[in-house]
């Protein structure tokens, strides 16, 4: 490698660890690397805001960004403290029935939508239930990202990281569905009773908050009748053009910033009260680790990474599978799985062909996908709905750390990508 090359391997390494040891903050770690990037020619402004493999990929950043607004306009209706008694209602109170019933319902919602719709969904919803039930939200919030992320594997519009992999491998909605579906159903039953046992200090049942709660009312916290009904008519919309994308051949982020702007328009709700709930740390936070990223996909570096994985197997398909999904999965916790996959892609089209490219070297593909996917919960960064829960809890005064959350990711993902060992091995190999 050049030296610019191994430069760009330093900065990242140093804003990565100022990013987990949050000795400063992680939009100013952020910011701070992609600016050496830029100022040691890693990358330039071409590549870094204008290109479409190594640059800021504007479509997360709008998509975030639109369904923000979206988010901000709903939550002045009263509807997220209404579904947040319905929850504890409908788990009585008890914190880990509500934990199950919380996950579940995101990891459903992460399948038909994507993951970070989702988060931004759930995340006030958790706020308010935790707050009724004296409940501390972060153990629910990390639970909530992190089943966002298995639920969201299971379909192609799901994750951002299978929409890459569906393009460049010309895989179908029902190929997701038939390859990816059944495995992400028995991990999410596994992660439901590891949720028991990762979380089960803060299963804190408290009898007179329960009660409290049982008698309450969830149709009085609707505040505007009218605006609720105008803003899931939109958001309706929005939901629908997300899962008919193959057909409408419209961005997902192109849908969501439309979606915000009639709702501006179309409402009594001014432009000040719209923009009042975006997360504008973690839209810059993002675009600052799309630039290091890209600087190093640039340099070679994470080109260079890949393909001498891909020698290292020497041609063997079972060997190549594993090794994909656990490079993957390691590879997707420390960058985001979004550029992982794009740089990533036109490797495994490359080993797809010289395994034969028929339907039995299509079990690489899948690997890429598991591995990915599922590493992306591994740290605070892997993924971008970990990254959203994180701006979303800071601004709520429930900070959650880089190590809190990737304590418990690890394990998550150390057992979840286990566990398709056998199922890629069995069903394919």
């Amino acid at each position: 490698m050049t030296v610019t090359a191994w430069l760009s391997v330093a900065v990242f390494l140093c804003a990565y660890t100022l990013i987990a040891s949050e000795k400063v903050h992680r939009v100013a770690a952020a910011l701070g690397g992609a600016g050496i990037m830029l100022l040691i020619h890693a990358t330039n402004a071409e590549a870094a805001f204008f290109s479409k493999e190594t640059g800021i990929d504007w479509n997360v950043i709008f998509l975030l960004l639109g369904m923000m607004i979206i988010v901000g306009v709903l939550k002045q209706t009263g509807v997220f403290e209404y579904l947040a008694i319905w929850a504890a209602k409908r788990a009585r109170g008890r914190p880990y029935r509500l934990m199950v019933l919380l996950v579940v319902i995101t990891a459903l919602a992460s399948a038909l939508l994507d993951n970070v719709t989702t988060v931004l969904l759930i995340a006030p919803v958790t706020f308010l239930v935790c707050e009724r039930l004296a409940l501390p939200a972060a153990p629910f919030l990390i639970a909530e990202a992190m089943a966002s992320n298995i639920g969201g594997a299971a379909t192609l519009v799901g994750d951002p990281p299978n929409i890459i992999i569906a393009s460049r491998a010309g895989l179908s909605f029902n190929d997701f569905l038939i390859h990816m579906a059944p495995m992400i159903i028995i991990l999410m039953i596994v992660y439901v009773g590891l949720c028991r046992l990762l979380f089960r200090k803060s299963f804190t049942y408290d009898p007179e908050r329960a009660a409290e709660v049982m008698a309450l009312n969830e149709r009085e916290a609707i505040a505007d009748r009218r605006l609720l009904w105008q803003s899931l008519a939109v958001l309706a919309v929005v939901m629908a053009a997300f899962v008919l994308h193959p057909v409408l051949h419209y961005e997902p982020s192109v849908v969501a910033v439309l979606g915000a702007g009639v709702l501006v328009a179309a409402t009594r709700v001014t432009t000040e009260q719209a923009i009042r709930e975006v997360e504008w740390p973690t839209l810059v936070f993002f675009a600052g680790l799309f630039v290091m990223v890209g600087a190093l996909v640039e340099t070679g570096v994470i080109p260079a990474i890949s393909q001498a994985a891909a020698a290292a197997t020497q041609g063997q398909l079972g060997l190549t599978t594993m090794l994909l999904l656990w490079a993957s999965g390691g590879l997707s916790a420390i960058v985001d799985n979004i550029p992982y996959v794009a740089t990533m892609s036109p490797i495994v089209a490359d080993l797809v062909q010289a395994n034969g490219g028929n339907e039995h070297a299509q079990v690489l593909w899948w690997a890429l996908a598991f591995g990915a996917d599922l590493g992306g919960n591994a740290t605070a960064v892997g993924a971008a709905a970990n990254v959203v829960i994180l701006g979303i809890a800071a601004r709520n005064g429930t900070p959650i750390s880089f190590w809190q959350f990737t304590r418990y990711g690890l394990v998550v993902t150390a057992v979840t990508i286990a566990l398709c060992v056998p199922y890629l091995w069995l069903r394919y190999l």
